[in-house]
């Protein structure tokens, strides 16, 4: 009776989760005069068509936005990467009460809202000509994604033993040669787990992309955009490709976001 209990329960839990997604595919492949133009819309799939992308992909700018989304979500995983490794690497060599106060200062950046700090960067970007430009934007978001992405690297170097880079300098090698040969493979899965939190921060981002850069917009706020306007096919439409990145990237990382690489640890 337990075990079926608990099977109700992941199912009702899933059907909770991936309804919305339905509801996205519905609008997207059925003819609106199903969906959008009835007062009470079918909840099934009365006819397919492919009409609806069709039309909005013709009638509506996309790859701009999509392009420009993509660009900063990469630009903000590899800058999470480039600053978060020595960072989360120092942090892992300090003793626990200096690195924990450090660590906790860094997360309380995330704790104020995006709408009060993106005010007052967007105006220092006006003047260093960084407003509405993707390194404008991907610096702003490394507020949020580089604390992240420090806390989960220092985990993982914490994990690795002190001796293998005891052993390492005993036969030879030098910090570089240790840093990029032994300490970033075996530290891999916890890196992956950083880029993938960063990446999809960056992909999903709103408050900062509205404010720094409105005039050419990232995917999200297009969707906003159309959404505000009434396209909401075109909307469904943005929003069904909106998730293919993020499904595509998430199954191929997918062996990454496990407790023990998103919490900093890794498997012996």
């Amino acid at each position: 009776m337990r075990i079926k209990l608990i099977y109700i329960g992941i199912i009702l839990l899933s059907i909770y989760f991936l309804f919305p997604l339905y509801v996205l595919l519905l609008l997207s492949f059925s003819p609106a005069k199903y969906t959008i133009q009835r007062v009470y819309p079918l909840l099934y799939f009365k006819s397919f068509t492919l009409g609806n992308l069709q039309f909005a992909f013709h009638c509506y700018d996309f790859i701009h936005p999509f392009l420009k989304s993509l660009f900063v979500a990469f630009l903000v995983g590899i800058l999470a990467l480039l600053l978060g490794i020595p960072a989360g690497y120092g942090l892992s060599r300090l003793p626990a009460k200096i690195s924990y106060p450090i660590l906790v200062l860094l997360l309380i950046t995330n704790m104020v809202p995006g709408l009060v700090v993106a005010i007052p960067i967007s105006v220092e970007f006006i003047k260093l000509g960084l407003f509405d430009s993707i390194p404008g934007l991907a610096f702003a978001q490394e507020l949020i994604t580089l604390p992240l992405a420090t806390f989960i690297l220092q985990g993982t170097f914490s994990a690795i033993p002190r001796e293998i880079e005891y052993q390492a300098k005993i036969d030879g090698a030098s910090t570089l040669s240790y840093f990029i040969n032994i300490l970033l493979p075996i530290a891999s899965p916890g890196i992956a787990s950083a880029f993938l939190i960063s990446w999809m921060f960056s992909w999903d981002e709103f408050t900062y992309a509205v404010i720094l850069s409105p005039i050419h917009p990232t995917l999200p706020v297009e969707i906003y955009i159309n959404i505000t306007r009434g396209n909401v096919l075109a909307a469904s439409a943005f929003s069904l490709v909106f998730t293919i990145p993020v499904i595509v990237l998430t199954l191929f990382l997918q062996k990454y976001l496990k407790g023990e690489y998103l919490t900093g640890g890794i498997k012996a």
